[in-house]
């Protein structure tokens, strides 16, 4: 019996439940708020907590045993009532199917089983073994395409999510978001972002055109949103701020003085962290404005194309860096993390002389992940969920992790991108 909690803003949950139901298996759903009901097309098979977070690992215990849970499914790990559901599952012996954004963005997503990011069995998986796994077999390294293609619907589905949340939430009076921002604060962020995208998309066009014809060497700092899971669990910062900040005293204290260097913010930034506007300030108070360059979003491959290096926390986004080769440093804890791809060097010698990757090293492991975890498609575009829908149910129905199966003979060759139209 699957027991889905809360999904990717949209109806991809929805859409998981019904293939599920057709393969023959009980399926429930949890909903925490108006945006989870919303997008919920089965009432007979869902389940209001409509009381506090507190109450919830007490609630999902009675769930289990009245329903006979077996598999727990849900979209990220580390907000509160999905840690609870991870410490449940491993507490139980059930099993826990994790959702994420891809590792290897942008047109791939995570399926795992126990855990994501730095709860991911990949963090314990060296690269012999992944090696071993593969057993000399490697796929053909398909560059991602330049585009997320469902960036739009993206922010469609959260702006509506959070329209729900706004107007129709009385029925959860004991929600409360696991965000640091008021719902309707949320909202307006959503919306605004919606709504500006063509001005926001030339503005970026605008920044990065002149960074591209700019004729000076830089290293490329690959930012985060604020509240993103894996920045707040598998990181040492409590804000995006303190990070730029180390990385702007290290640049001033240590990169050779025609050098500048370029901020990348997520696709998805609303400016809640107004972390832009901490760079520039850190940078005019270490006198580098002029060698300092924001660029708010928009696509990646063109910057990465010309960058020294990349420097992020852990964002996913710093595969693409090692795809190209570029010498890549991450401060947090991060899947890519192996030895010969990540470099260990301090922020002042990474920006004096940073070491590249092992090329050879990271064919593999990225070999390894289009082997196992990484399932083409995405979770908002009603072309790209298809994709991934209709391979990813074989997985969750199989009696093993996708690393495990690989290692069992029972891996499946399924990245088809090259044809995909």
């Amino acid at each position: 019996m699957f027991l889905l909690l809360q999904g990717p803003h949209g109806p991809f949950f929805d859409r998981l439940g019904a293939l599920l139901r057709a393969a023959g298996a009980q399926v429930w759903r949890v909903g925490f708020n108006a945006g989870d009901e919303f997008f919920w097309s089965d009432p007979a098979h869902f389940v209001r907590h409509d009381a506090p977070a507190a109450d919830w690992p007490a609630h999902l215990d009675r769930l289990i045993d009245r329903l006979g849970v077996t598999d727990i499914v849900l979209y990220g790990d580390v907000r509160a009532i999905h840690a609870a559901a991870r410490d449940a599952a491993a507490a139980r012996g059930l099993v826990l199917h994790v959702f994420e954004e891809g590792y290897l963005r942008p047109f791939w997503i995570s399926y795992e089983r126990g855990g994501a990011n730095g709860h991911s069995a990949l963090m314990s998986i060296p690269l012999d073994r992944m090696r071993t796994a593969l057993g000399g077999h490697e796929s053909e390294i398909y560059r991602p395409p330049a585009h997320w293609g469902d960036m739009r619907q993206h922010k469609f589905y959260g702006a509506l999510y959070h329209f729900m949340l706004l107007t129709a939430n009385g029925r959860y009076p004991g929600f409360r978001s696991h965000r640091q921002i008021s719902v309707a604060r949320e909202f307006q962020l959503h919306l605004r972002r919606l709504l500006l995208s063509p001005a926001f998309r030339f503005a970026r066009w605008a920044r990065a055109r002149r960074i591209r014809r700019g004729g000076f060497p830089y290293v490329l700092v690959l930012l985060q949103l604020e509240h993103d899971a894996s920045f707040v669990a598998h990181s040492g910062y409590a804000r995006m701020s303190d990070f730029t900040d180390e990385v702007l005293d290290a640049f001033a204290r240590a990169a050779p003085r025609h050098h500048h260097i370029v901020f990348k913010a997520h696709p998805l930034e609303d400016g809640r962290g107004r972390v832009r506007e901490a760079i520039i300030s850190r940078a005019r108070a270490l006198g580098i404005e002029a060698r300092v360059h924001v660029v708010d979003g928009g696509k990646l491959a063109a910057l990465l194309s010309q960058a020294r290096s990349a420097i992020t926390v852990n964002s996913t986004a710093a595969q693409q860096a090692l795809w190209r080769g570029l010498p890549v440093l991450a401060t947090g804890r991060a899947v890519f993390d192996k030895p010969g791809l990540v470099s260990h060097q301090t922020l002042d010698d990474f920006l004096r002389h940073p070491e590249r990757p092992d090329a050879r090293a990271y064919r593999d492991y990225r070999a390894y992940l289009l082997e196992t975890s990484q399932v083409p498609g995405g979770f908002y575009a009603a072309r790209s969920r298809a994709h991934a829908l209709r391979l990813v149910v074989d997985l969750m129905l199989g009696p093993h992790d996708p690393y495990e199966a690989l290692e069992h003979g029972r891996g499946a060759h399924r990245q088809q991108l090259e044809n995909d139209s």
